[in-house]
């Protein structure tokens, strides 16, 4: 395989650099052009995670310390893409980004499946309806993938899961996990599922209701944070459920209560 060459830059107003120094998360995207979106992808166990599960460099940027392990981890991948580099008193100035972890590295976006292919063996999914906090949302699937949960989809709504904060606080389980958009609750009907949705209403039952461990396939609806899920969502809804709460508390960060709905609905 050969190598790229290392690309020392001084400053950041090379073009090849604007996925790091000068998009936004929207116009890195690209959703007028989706075949040229990209996603940038922080540290190297998250990037590892990424190219381990197919996806494709386009580039790396890394502080000088860290050359050696990103040559190691395009070894390991048979990658062959420019790798920029720089002292990290320059690399300061990305507006944004912290360099603590010392590597990024932007990727093409996946092509996403549609949902009956993502469900087609799930027996538990989570669904996220306008989750936006991408730190929520990376903890969301990092606590699918441990507790169980086979898939996970998402309301247009909701944070990209592929948002650089995302990613990273996902510990790159957004890679592992398959999710794609969601567009309307009849598609999960029509995929065989009955929805439980986390709410606290005069209808919901506790979570570890007999009722809701005799589901065959489940999808667990998930709301935003602060207002969490709609009237119009929870009619459509065949359960809804709650977390028993103590010490006069009503509620838990959605992340949190994602967690424990989670491990209680996937036994």
């Amino acid at each position: 395989m050969s190598t790229m060459p290392t690309i020392h830059i001084t400053d950041l107003k090379d073009p090849a650099l604007e996925p790091y120094a000068r998009l936004t998360e929207r116009q890195l995207q690209s959703r007028l052009h989706p075949e040229e979106g990209v996603f940038i992808c922080e540290s190297i166990k998250v990037i590892r995670v990424a190219l381990e599960h197919g996806m494709q460099p386009v580039s790396f940027l890394c502080e000088e310390k860290f050359l050696e392990c990103v040559n190691v981890l395009m070894s390991e991948c048979g990658s062959d893409v420019p790798v920029y580099t720089a002292p990290r008193e320059v690399l300061k100035g990305l507006t944004g980004y912290e360099l603590s972890r010392g590597v990024l590295c932007a990727m093409r976006r996946p092509v996403l499946p549609n949902v009956d292919e993502v469900t087609a063996d799930a027996r538990r999914v989570a669904v996220l309806d306008s989750v936006v906090n991408s730190e929520n949302t990376g903890a969301i699937f990092r606590a699918a993938a441990a507790l169980g949960i086979d898939a996970v989809l998402l309301t247009r709504t909701c944070c990209d899961p592929l948002n650089r904060r995302a990613c990273r606080v996902s510990m790159g389980t957004v890679f592992q996990l398959p999710w794609t958009f969601l567009d309307h609750y009849m598609q999960l009907k029509a995929c065989g599922f009955q929805t439980v949705a986390m709410a606290l209403t005069d209808r919901s039952v506790s979570i570890d209701d007999p009722s809701l461990h005799g589901i065959d396939r489940m999808a667990i609806i998930l709301g935003t944070e602060g207002d969490g899920l709609s009237d119009s969502v929870l009619r459509q809804c065949d359960h809804v459920a709650r977390i028993p709460m103590q010490r006069g508390v009503d509620s838990l960060n959605v992340a949190a209560a994602a967690a424990v709905a989670f491990y209680e609905l996937t036994r």
